[in-house]
């Protein structure tokens, strides 16, 4: 399909959205770092172990990363998928409160998204595109 606004502002919608994706995640790992101890109880009150706040800081983080380079980017879609949704029925659940519907949707939709991510991958803005790009046979 010839579409010349795809052409044009496609790639920049990929990498902006990606980058945009990828920012939630960035700063919520940085608020897991930073408070620490604070997210250790939220998670614990909810039943979480501490022991799984390592890995969480390490999946917003690194997928995170992963986002903003555009490397490795269906993988980090399919991951943060699974986390998103994770999350929403993990913390989120007590629907009487609007505030958590708020966040519990919020959530599914970011596991919509990042579907979508990894359905499309990156975009030609990437490092996905740099390194992975399929090469026709000679």
């Amino acid at each position: 399909m010839n579409d010349p606004l795809n052409h044009t502002f496609g790639p920049a919608a990929d990498a902006a959205g990606r980058i945009l994706l990828a920012a939630l995640f960035l700063y919520e790992a940085y608020a897991k770092l930073t408070g620490y101890a604070l997210a250790v109880k939220y998670a614990a009150a909810f039943g979480v172990p501490s022991t799984l706040m390592p890995l969480a800081i390490a999946t917003e983080l690194g997928c995170g990363t992963l986002l903003v380079l555009g490397l490795f980017t269906r993988l980090a879609g399919i991951t943060l998928a699974g986390f998103c949704l994770v999350t929403a029925f993990i913390f989120h659940t007590k629907f009487s409160d609007g505030n958590q519907v708020l966040h519990f949707g919020k959530d599914i939709a970011l596991a919509g998204a990042f579907l979508f991510v990894a359905g499309h991958g990156a975009g030609p803005l990437s490092l996905d595109a740099r390194f992975f790009r399929r090469r026709e046979p000679e």
